[in-house]
């Protein structure tokens, strides 16, 4: 609407200059001598011709004009004034308008009246060329005001517009675009972040969705590693026992049995193997695993403990009574960890402590082993370390740094510690 008004405004300026420019091009500008005046001035001229010509005539009408008296040989006899020309050529040259002098019934001179054409045609020249340059500064004014309106109006809008596509194409779905109607591109501004709003929360929905597959398969993963353990704990249990009791004689059903525990071996740790990858690859992608703390009993933290530990390897112990702040999922997924490690690592009984501090419940479970070296110390909670004594042995670092994680988010905290005689976990549990 506002380009139509601009139009029209730019129209109607053409159109007044055109109408003065045709006004002042048609103008006549009167360059004629008034007849009776001449006539005035050449009978008042004959009748005192006689002083004329005696160079005694001092004084004469001129009724406004300006002109010169030539005799019949062209001699200049008076003029009006200075600056008018001396001789009948020149007055015929410069256009001026000759009359005859008539005293009695001969011609004895000639009135040279001077018509000032020239100026006319000056001053019309000086106003065409004032038009001119009122049209140019007009012309010049509407472009000027016109291309700010362009600039204003399309052509920032339109970078805006580059600016925002150029943000969606690199991925940034947060900053929204500015909406203004005042321009040309008003409506436009206003679909376009519509479609950002919707691809923002379309790959919200996404990033939800993969992140909960991501959780659900990382939490399976680590879930299903303990029982394969027992499994193949147990398994190899029975085949010891087995070719234990058939040292003496060992049937052919005892050697069945046996072969077959060894293929539920096999198959534990090819399974074992197989779950480790899988936790390992999601792992890389997840950011975080979901914990949600909430108030259990310490009796429910001991039956977690005893879970783990099917190997029964844990001395008889007992924790106060007491509730703390814990996801139980995430919990036995920690005692998992550190059970496991002292497994593989010493491989000897365990003893669990606990006492309050403060506000807190500490849990340690102390194993007999060599522990590992103190440069290792600090490091082991962190992703992918594994110390010089896991050479040789399965993981890929990854068991102490998600319990401490784990423990994190429940408000905890796990720290480990070499001893004279072990090597120990401490859990830090929030009371309720």
């Amino acid at each position: 609407m506002r380009t139509k008004y601009a139009l029209l405004l730019l129209a109607g300026v053409l159109i007044a200059v055109s109408i003065l420019f045709a006004v002042i091009i048609n103008k006549t500008h009167d360059t004629q001598l008034d007849l009776i005046e001449i006539n005035d001035v050449v009978k008042t001229l004959s009748t005192d011709w006689d002083d004329i010509a005696a160079g005694q005539m001092l004084a004469y009408p001129t009724n406004g004009l300006d002109f010169v008296v030539f005799d019949t040989e062209g001699t200049a006899l008076l003029a009006t004034r200075e600056g008018l020309v001396t001789d009948l050529t020149s007055a015929t040259r410069e256009r001026y308008i000759m009359v005859d002098v008539i005293s009695g019934d001969h011609v004895v001179g000639k009135v040279a009246f001077f018509n000032d054409i020239q100026a006319s045609l000056d001053k019309q020249r000086e106003q065409l060329m004032g038009a001119a340059v009122i049209l140019v500064a007009l012309l010049a004014i509407l472009c000027a005001v016109y291309t700010f309106y362009l600039h204003r109006k399309i052509i920032m809008p339109f970078g805006k517009i580059q600016d925002f596509a150029t943000r969606i194409a690199a991925g940034n779905l947060e900053t929204p675009l500015e909406m203004d109607r005042g321009h040309l591109f008003g409506a436009f501004t206003e679909s376009f972040d519509i479609m950002r709003e919707e691809l923002h929360r379309a790959r919200e929905n996404e990033r939800s969705a993969n992140q909960s597959k991501k959780e659900l398969v990382a939490s399976l993963s680590h879930d299903i590693k303990t029982p394969v353990a027992t499994i193949q704990a147990v398994a190899e249990t029975m085949e010891a026992q087995t070719l234990l009791e058939g040292t003496a004689q060992l049937t052919e059903a005892d050697q069945k049995t046996a072969e077959r525990l060894q293929i539920i071996s096999a198959k534990a740790r090819q399974i074992d193997s197989l779950v480790t990858n899988m936790f390992h690859a999601t792992l890389e992608e997840l950011q975080e695993l979901k914990v949600a703390p909430i108030e259990i009993a310490s009796t429910d933290i001991a039956q977690l403990i005893h879970n783990a530990d099917h190997e029964e390897r844990a001395r008889p112990f007992t924790l106060p009574e007491c509730i703390v702040l814990a996801d139980s999922l995430r919990l036995s997924q920690v005692f998992d960890n550190i059970v496991g490690n002292s497994y593989k690592y010493a491989g000897t009984p365990l003893e669990i402590t606990s006492a309050f501090e403060e506000d807190r419940l500490m849990i340690a479970l102390k194993d007999q082993g060599p522990g590992i070296p103190e440069k290792d110390l600090s490091l082991i909670t962190t992703k992918y370390y594994r110390g010089e004594n896991a050479e040789g042995k399965s993981g890929y670092g990854l068991g102490l740094y998600i319990s401490k994680y784990l423990m994190n988010q429940m408000q905890g905290d796990l720290f480990c510690e070499n001893h004279a005689d072990g090597f120990s976990v401490t859990l830090v549990l929030q009371l309720a």
